[in-house]
């Protein structure tokens, strides 16, 4: 088949054998080669693409377990469908593990606890050729009106995943070495972005993606800030030294979840929306946040722990 692309037959043959059905594939194949326009769905962008789009996504669901019940909860391993969360997910880490990942430099063949990834799909961690990065123009922020800059902010690694992405979209990324990506994660933690890594069972049911996200621009926060809880929290929640804090209101400005609030001469947080991502922490002046090990919350993704 000349006419199929190298990093095509390598995606295909590696989802066949990780089990994934015909129409799975299908799936995994049109999200990884359409993505702008796949993601763009939710900004309502290339609407005419969005005509032939939203029939074939909503064909390639109806025959995979990727549709679920409305009243499906993620997680819930008694349900025949999973939910859209358990299919599809972010773990929100700090800079440091997100700095480790990047950095791991060997292969890699696990499967992340249920307490550190709270879903029952895509767990898998596998990076047969972890030094193998490369970084994408955001899809969440490509199609968003009046996006955040800059738009290559996406790391994502091993592969076939690397190999497909360079091979279909040239124009949009570029492969580089573990010192340009961990530049790139902690220029985008001054701009106040939260690191997550993304899990998606059609992309091999394994860890695909970096995100550094923007809560102006990101599909993803905001779908579960409307409810649908497909972010997991990064096994921290924030702590705030009474004595020091200053009332500032620097460190709520920077919070994706509004996850801070005010009362008399100091801040608060509420912890039913705080994921732990560690944002407040370095925007505080006064060193009046730190994270705590919140075990109510899930465990920690901890890289040197979990890959030894």
């Amino acid at each position: 088949m000349p006419l199929i692309k190298q990093s095509t037959r390598d995606y295909w043959r590696e989802a066949k054998a990780h089990g994934l059905s015909f129409w799975e594939r299908m799936h995994g194949y049109a999200y990884a080669r359409w993505p702008y326009h796949y993601i763009g769905l939710a900004h309502d962008k290339n609407k005419f693409f969005s005509l032939l789009m939203v029939p074939f996504i909503w064909l390639l669901d109806r025959h995979s377990p990727f549709m679920e019940p409305e009243d499906a909860v993620p997680g819930d391993s008694t349900q025949k469908r999973p939910s859209f969360a358990d299919t599809y997910h972010g773990k929100a880490i700090p800079l440091e593990e997100a700095t480790s990942l990047v950095r791991i430099g060997k292969p890699v063949n696990t499967e992340a606890p249920e307490q550190v990834i709270p879903y029952t799909r895509a767990r898998q961690i596998i990076l047969e050729n972890p030094t193998r990065i490369a970084v994408l123009d955001c899809p969440c922020r490509t199609t968003a009106p009046n996006p955040c800059q800059p738009l290559d902010v996406c790391l994502l690694m091993g592969d076939p995943i690397v190999s497909f992405i360079l091979e279909h979209h040239p124009d949009r990324c570029r492969e580089i070495d573990a010192d340009e990506a961990e530049r790139i994660l902690k220029e985008c933690r001054a701009r106040g972005n939260v690191t997550h890594a993304f899990f998606k069972d059609v992309m091999l049911g394994r860890f695909y993606a970096i995100c550094n996200c923007c809560s102006c621009c990101c599909g993803a926060i905001k779908a579960h800030k409307m409810g649908c809880h497909m972010l997991a929290n990064s096994g921290y929640l924030a702590r705030i030294d009474e004595d020091k804090c200053v009332s500032c209101g620097q460190c709520a400005r920077y919070c994706q979840f509004q996850a801070i609030g005010f009362r008399k001469e100091t801040a608060f947080i509420r912890n039913d929306r705080c994921m732990g991502c560690g944002v407040c922490t370095d925007k505080c002046n006064k060193d009046a946040l730190s994270l705590r090990l919140a075990p109510e919350k899930g465990q920690p993704l901890e890289v040197d722990k979990l890959f030894r």
